[in-house]
């Protein structure tokens, strides 16, 4: 016990500095404000049986409760609440474009309820639209959480701070990871294990990377990118009507309705070239 009871005011002393703000509680108030919001743009995603303003009700609690933890002083909480709940309408027709998007691009789904209680990227997705409405409203360190929500239950990582526009659709989803300074546009398609990432971080006069500058790619409407693609850098445009094929590593623009596929993919066997058309480039070639 006394082993215990040391290494209790060992790990104090550590952390004395953090103690005048207690996050006690806060991961699980995210959370909750994450699902009550969803549940009230779509009823059939609540775990209970709440009425659409019994689930309001409790998420203005929440957020109440989450702001008054990370919002500097001087910071109006009831400004930043209208602004979020003023968004819900645009929020809700938004995703309803993207329940749209899986539902017309994916021949397995059944229903849009089938995709709403089944697939992950409904939730990763409702996460990041919600989070992505406090993120423009400065909100620290909560629009995080809520998307790491979703990250950590369904294994998509979208930062709040990405762009994307309607329509947007994750087909399985597992390992997708967008970046704070992606754009993407409308009626775009990602596979599993897409990555849209950084190439390379500036580095400031301390040695450390700097924040706040563009380091993500920028994806055109109506972009498909398959499975396992890997594209980087904050001056990397996919533009419009382009095809991604899987495996391929892009680090360098590609012109509005291209595509692109793996060298594999383009000299392994006579069908594939047929399926793919004249002259796909290939990731190499660019």
């Amino acid at each position: 016990m006394e082993r215990v009871a040391g290494a209790a005011r060992a790990l104090t002393e550590n952390t004395r500095a953090q103690e005048g703000q207690s996050f006690r509680g806060f991961r699980q108030n995210a959370e909750q404000l994450t699902d009550r919001l969803i549940a009230a743009m779509f009823p059939p995603y609540a775990a209970a049986a709440l009425s659409r303003e019994s689930a309001l009700l409790e998420a203005a609690e929440l957020l109440n409760v989450c702001l008054a933890r990370v919002l500097p002083e001087g910071r109006d909480p009831e400004a930043v609440a209208e602004a979020l709940f003023s968004a819900l309408p645009e929020v809700q027709r938004q995703l309803q474009t993207d329940l749209n998007a899986a539902y017309e691009g994916d021949p397995a789904a059944g229903s849009v309820e089938e995709i709403i209680l089944c697939y992950p990227a409904f939730p990763a997705i409702a996460a990041y639209r919600l989070a992505h409405v406090l993120y423009l409203e400065k909100v620290p360190l909560l629009p995080r959480m809520m998307t790491e929500y979703a990250h950590r239950t369904t294994g998509i990582d979208i930062h709040p701070g990405a762009t994307i526009g309607d329509s947007f659709f994750i087909d399985h989803g597992t390992g997708v990871v967008i970046g704070e300074t992606t754009t993407i546009g409308e009626h775009v398609k990602l596979y599993q294990h897409v990555t849209l990432g950084a190439k390379s971080f500036e580095l400031g006069p301390d040695g450390n990377p700097v924040k706040g500058i563009k380091r993500h790619p920028d994806i055109g409407d109506r972009v498909v990118i398959y499975a396992g693609a890997t594209i980087l850098g904050g001056r990397t445009r996919i533009g419009s009507d382009c095809v991604i094929g899987g495996s391929v590593w892009l680090t360098r623009s590609v012109e509005a309705g291209k595509m692109v596929l793996a060298s594999a993919a383009v000299t392994e066997g006579q069908l594939t070239r047929d399926i793919m058309g004249d002259s796909p480039l290939e990731s190499a070639q660019l």
